[in-house]
């Protein structure tokens, strides 16, 4: 029986994720300046307007949020909304517990140099290297048959059908990756356009949850990632889970790995710490799964994110959580 595989990858420039990096420049700007600040930042933004609402208790001083959307967005009207982070979350917190309760979810397996799914992998790339030519908003999509690509989807702004075809043709030749025989091409199918990003639709931080993660392919906890700073575990206990996928993936010589961890707000263990090695689950040992542990393991108090927020969280070698995973050819 076939068995066919489809993924999406989105440009930056695409609405939602815009929202995600506005969330995350502003993380970052209070980073530096205050390592331990505590950030929750969700931006809704469309049609020349951006909203920025959350949550940050930060020493920080001078963060122009303003300037940080318009850096981002462009020329935007920026209506903002901060508060304080609740003191009764702060106090969980504030001993070392988790920020919230959350399942996070990680994996790795070895069909691709990035140790990710290969729908989800080669969606990506297409989509980079269009915007390399096209830097504008813009969405690929690609399905296997049996690990060969049988359709490819693509529309970007401000590219001409042929022109846009052209390349997503060169692309298939010139990815190492790619392997096909006849491909289905749907390029700009609604037609040529030329309105994107904020002008034409609507972007929400925290929305494209499946392209942040490994593609449909792999079950994910539920929770977003960017406009939070790692005392949420949402963000710092999925990166550790990635970690630990990548390290069992390894040291196991597994096919696939499967980490799973729960957490309760205010305690500092995790409920569930499974591993699932090629089908075979058992616990993870030998690792400090607190949030703090986490937090010193994989040093995330740095302003690391905006970068984070582009093009998925995980496959990227210069991120801690990946460990140089990438420059290791342990796949097949």
């Amino acid at each position: 029986m076939s068995t066919y595989r489809t993924a999406e990858s989105v440009s930056p420039k695409h609405p939602d994720k815009i929202c995600d990096q506005i969330s995350d420049a502003i993380l970052d700007a209070h980073l530096l300046q205050d390592p331990n600040a505590r950030v929750g930042v969700d931006v809704a933004g469309g049609h020349g307007t951006v909203f920025v609402t959350g949550e940050i208790t930060s020493k920080a001083t001078e963060i122009d949020i303003s300037a940080i959307v318009r850096r981002i967005a462009g020329n935007v009207e920026v209506i903002e909304h901060i508060a304080l982070q609740s003191p009764e979350i702060a106090q969980g917190v504030d001993i070392g517990g988790a920020g919230d309760q959350g399942i996070m979810v990680g994996y790795a397996n070895r069909e691709t140099p990035e140790l990710l799914p290969l729908e989800t992998v080669l969606s990506r790339k297409l989509n980079q290297y269009i915007y390399e030519k096209w830097p504008y908003d813009g969405k690929t999509q690609v399905t296997l048959k049996d690990n060969q690509i049988v359709s490819v989807v693509a529309s970007f702004q401000n590219a001409k059908h042929d022109e846009l075809l052209e390349c997503v043709k060169t692309w298939l030749t010139t990815e190492p990756l790619a392997k096909y025989g006849d491909v289905d091409f749907h390029v700009n199918p609604a037609g040529d356009w030329n309105m994107g990003g904020f002008d034409a639709d609507a972007g929400l931080t925290g929305r494209k949850l499946i392209v942040d993660n490994y593609g449909p392919r792999i079950p994910i906890g539920g929770g977003a990632f960017s406009g939070k700073d790692p005392s949420k575990v949402d963000r710092s206990a999925a990166y550790m889970a990635r970690k630990l996928a990548i390290d069992y993936l390894k040291k196991r010589n597994a096919k696939e790995v499967f980490v799973y961890l729960a957490y309760a707000i205010g305690h500092n263990q995790p409920l569930e710490a499974s591993v699932v090695i090629d089908g075979v689950q058992e616990q993870v040992e030998g690792y400090d799964l607190s949030p703090n542990g986490i937090i010193k393991f994989l040093d995330l108090k740095r302003p690391i994110y905006e970068e984070t927020a582009r093009y998925g969280h995980f496959g990227h070698k210069e991120f801690s959580w990946e460990q140089n995973s990438c420059s290791n050819k342990i796949y097949i």
